[in-house]
Parts: structure tokens; C-alpha cells; sequence
């Protein structure tokens, strides 16, 4: 364990006197305002404040942009073992944040954490072994991480495990089963699914309540995805029988976040 600097002494101190619900609540906080709170229980090896200093670096919140640095912290709070932390280390080896790209490295992190059972780790793992990146193309073991971790009600997996369903990748077409996927990712508040669940219920002509979810896409999606949605909806409402994959092709990739919450689909329709 680092020495605490003399500035942060005082926090040190209150830091081992609080009750985990107020380190908790202390962590979630504010980024501006909370920052020096987090960067002393980091040096003091609190795992999870370590991830959420990562988080910070990466993003610029409430400290300077460092991706290095970032990188640094989630290095300690993998090696004591903590999932996101392992999972985050993989966005980085993924995307370069802070160290050289390695798509090999990535998959061996998320592969650790998404064992150890983070949602995040499976459903980006299955986004690689979709894909082919860093790891052999396996449609089955795309299906089984994306199962995973919508199993533990991860609105994306859920999502692409509807597409799974939608077009045969690792398991049998069935358009039942993506329908209820979406619906569920959908309700979950996960525009895409929403979308999905939409385009479904449209090409068998529901229409009345294609409507309803398209308009609920709308409302969750991002405000740089919401004309996109309303363009390939219109596009899709001329020819409803090509509907599920015509309109959807239009819909463009989700970019990576520093957050790690906020992931790409693989696909442009996922």
C-alpha cells in the first residue's frame, strides 16, 4: 500500500472510520467534488474506487484526462482480483486507451472476467468471438457469452441474443424466440431492442404497436441516433416485408466510451 501524501491524511483517516454504505454512496458521487475522496481510498487499495479513478482518467471527469494512468489503476484493482477492473482492461487493450492495441489481450481479460461472471466481460467477449477478433470466429460462443450476460439482465446482450435468434448465428433461426428477446431488451430501455422489437412487430402487422415501441427507440436512443432511427423507420414503413433487416442495416455502429458502459453493437443492426 502507497503511503498517504500529508494532504490526504485526513481523508485516509475518515476513509477507515466510514461505514461502507457512506464509502459507497461517497463513491458514486459527484466526479468534481468527490475526486480527492477517490484518489485517497485508491491509494489506500479500495478496489472499487480504483476502477471508478480509472473511469475518471479515461474519461476527464472531475481529473485531467490520463489514459496511462488509467490503464495503471485498473492494473491494481485486476490483480486483486475486481472483474470490472478486469473487464476495463480490456476495453483499454481493446481500444489503445493508454496502452498499445492488442485484441488478443483484450479477449484474454474479458475472457477472465466474463469466467468470473461479469456481464459486461461476456457481452464483450461475445462481440470478439462474433467478429473474429482476437480470437477464432465462433458464432456458438458469441450466442453462449451474449446468453450469459443477458441472463443477468444486460439490455444489449439481450438484444443480440434476439439477433442471434433473428438470423441463425450459434443457434437454430427462431424468429419467436427474437421477438421476445428484443421485447425484453426493450423493456430493459435499451433503444435497439426497442427498434428491433418495433421492426418485428411491424413486418407481421402490428402495426399499432410497431408504433408504440418505435417511438419509445426514439425517446431512449441518443440524441446523434435519433434521426437515424426516424429515417430508417420511414424507409422501413414502405416496404414492411424487408423490414427487420433493410431498415435496420441503416442504422450506424455504436462508438466505444470511456465509461465501458456504453458499448458498440458489432453489427450495424444489433
Amino acid at each position: 500500500m502507497n503511503a498517504p501524501r500529508n494532504a490526504d491524511a485526513w481523508r485516509v483517516a475518515a476513509l477507515t472510520m466510514m461505514e461502507p454504505q457512506a464509502l459507497a454512496d461517497l463513491l458514486c458521487g459527484d466526479p468534481v467534488t468527490a475526486a480527492p475522496w477517490i484518489a485517497a481510498a485508491a491509494r489506500l487499495d479500495i478496489a472499487e474506487a480504483q476502477v471508478r479513478l480509472g473511469r475518471m482518467l479515461l474519461a476527464g471527469e472531475g481529473v485531467e484526462e490520463n489514459k496511462a494512468a488509467a490503464f495503471a489503476w485498473f492494473a491494481r484493482a485486476a490483480d486483486a482480483g475486481n472483474i470490472e477492473a478486469q473487464n476495463m482492461l480490456g476495453r483499454c487493450c481493446e481500444h489503445g486507451w493508454g496502452v498499445p492495441c492488442s485484441a488478443e489481450r483484450a479477449a484474454s481479460w474479458y475472457t477472465r472476467a466474463a469466467e468470473a461472471g461479469d456481464a459486461w466481460a461476456q457481452y464483450n467477449l461475445g462481440h470478439l468471438h462474433l467478429d473474429g477478433i482476437g480470437v477464432p470466429r465462433d458464432a456458438d460462443a458469441a450466442f453462449r457469452w451474449y446468453s450469459c450476460a443477458a441472463a443477468q439482465g444486460h439490455a444489449r446482450a439481450m438484444s443480440l441474443v434476439g439477433r442471434c435468434y433473428e438470423e441463425g448465428w450459434g443457434t437454430a433461426r427462431n424468429i419467436a424466440e427474437a421477438c421476445d428477446w428484443y421485447r425484453r431488451s426493450a423493456e430493459a430501455g435499451y433503444f435497439r431492442g426497442a427498434f428491433n422489437y418495433a421492426s418485428l412487430l411491424a413486418a407481421d402487422g402490428f402495426e399499432a404497436e410497431a408504433v408504440q415501441w418505435f417511438a419509445r427507440a426514439v425517446s431512449l436512443a441518443p440524441d446523434d441516433k435519433r434521426e437515424t432511427l426516424i429515417v430508417a423507420w420511414r424507409a422501413a414503413t414502405r416496404s414492411s416485408k424487408t423490414f427487420s433487416r433493410e431498415s435496420r442495416s441503416r442504422i450506424p455502429r455504436e462508438t466505444s466510451s470511456p465509461e465501458g458502459c456504453v458499448r458498440r453493437a458489432v453489427l450495424p443492426n444489433a
